[in-house]
C-alpha cells in the first residue's frame, strides 16, 4: 500500500470512528425519546433541525449544487437513507438497544457484497474472512434461539438493506462535493418524511425539545463524518470496522440505560475485535507483499 493510500485509509477510519461515536450517543437519545414520539416524527424533526444548519452552506455552494450531474443518484441515496433511518428508529423503539444494534451489524457484510457487485471494488480474502467472522460474533450476541419474533426485527433488517444501499450510493458519489451531498441528504430527508410525519404527529412537549434538538445536531455532524469517511476510503475497507459500533453500543447501553451485557454479548465483542485486529494485520501484510511484487515487475 503506497503512502497516499495508507493516509487516505487512516483518515477514513478516523472519520468513521467519529461518526460511530456520535451515532451511538444519538441512538441512546432516540431510545429515550422513542417511547413518546413516532419514529417518522423523530426522523422529520431530526432532518428539519439539520436543514436549518445546512441552509447557509447550500447558499455558499449553490453553484456546485446547480452543476451536479448526478441528481437521480442523489435522490435514490436520500430515499434509501429515509427508509433506513425510519426503520432504524422504529427498531430502536421496539427492541432492546443491544438487540437492535446487533442486527444492524449485518450491514458491513452486506456492504462488502454490494460494493463488489455494484462498484467492482475488490476485497482481499482476509477482508471477507474478517467480515464473516465478525458476523458470527454478531450472531452469538443476538442468540437467535432466545429471541421472540416481533415487527421490530423486520424493521431492523429493513434498515440493514436500505442503509447498505445508501452507503453504496455515497461511495459512487465519492467525487461529489461533500456539502452538495449534505444538502441533498438533508433537504430530501425533510421532503420525504414531511407528509408521513404529519399523519402520525404527536404534540411535542416543551421539555422534550432539548432532546430532539440534540438528536438533530448529533445526526447532522455524524452524517458529515460518515460522508468524509466513505468519500476518502473504499467501502470494502471501512465495512468490517463497522462492527466496532457494537462495542460502543454495548457500553452506552450499560452506562445510560442500565442494560447489563450478557456473557454471549461479551464473547461476541471479543470475537469481533479479534477478527478486526487479525484482518487488519493480515490484509496490510498482503497489500505490502502485492505492492513489492508490482515494483519488481
Amino acid at each position: 500500500m503506497n503512502a497516499p493510500t495508507a493516509r487516505a485509509d487512516h483518515s477514513g477510519l478516523v472519520w468513521l470512528m467519529s461518526d460511530m461515536v456520535l451515532v451511538t450517543i444519538m441512538t441512546v437519545l432516540v431510545k429515550i425519546g422513542g417511547a413518546t414520539y413516532p419514529a417518522l416524527q423523530m426522523v422529520f424533526i431530526r432532518s428539519l433541525i439539520g436543514l436549518v444548519s445546512v441552509l447557509p452552506l447550500a447558499w455558499r455552494h449553490r453553484a456546485a449544487i446547480r452543476s451536479t450531474k448526478h441528481v437521480g443518484r442523489h435522490i435514490f441515496r436520500v430515499f434509501c437513507n429515509t427508509l433506513a433511518l425510519s426503520t432504524n428508529f422504529a427498531a430502536l423503539t421496539a427492541l432492546p438497544l443491544a438487540m437492535a444494534n446487533a442486527i444492524g451489524f449485518m450491514r458491513p457484510l452486506v456492504v462488502m457484497v454490494l460494493a463488489s457487485v455494484l462498484l467492482s471494488e475488490r476485497s482481499t480474502v482476509w477482508r471477507w474472512v474478517g467480515a464473516s467472522v465478525g458476523f458470527v460474533g454478531v450472531i452469538i450476541m443476538v442468540a437467535p434461539g432466545d429471541v421472540a419474533f416481533n415487527p421490530g426485527i423486520l424493521a431492523a433488517l429493513g434498515s440493514v438493506v436500505f442503509g447498505s444501499l445508501a452507503v453504496i450510493q455515497t461511495r459512487a458519489l465519492a467525487r461529489e462535493n461533500t456539502t452538495v451531498l449534505m444538502v441533498f441528504y438533508t433537504v430530501g430527508l425533510t421532503v420525504f418524511t414531511a407528509i408521513p410525519a404529519a399523519i402520525v404527529w404527536e404534540p411535542v412537549q416543551f421539555d422534550d425539545w432539548g432532546l430532539l434538538l440534540a438528536i438533530g445536531i448529533l445526526a447532522q455532524v455524524g452524517q458529515y463524518c460518515f460522508l468524509r469517511a466513505y468519500q476518502s476510503t473504499p467501502a470494502n475497507i471501512l465495512a468490517p470496522f463497522g462492527y466496532l459500533s457494537i462495542v460502543l453500543a454495548t457500553f452506552a447501553g450499560y452506562v445510560a440505560l442500565n442494560e447489563v451485557p450478557s456473557w454471549t454479548t461479551l464473547v461476541g465483542i471479543a470475537i469481533i475485535i479479534g477478527a478486526l485486529a487479525a484482518t487488519s494485520r493480515l490484509d496490510r501484510r498482503k497489500l505490502q507483499k502485492d505492492a513489492a511484487h508490482d515494483r519488481e515487475l
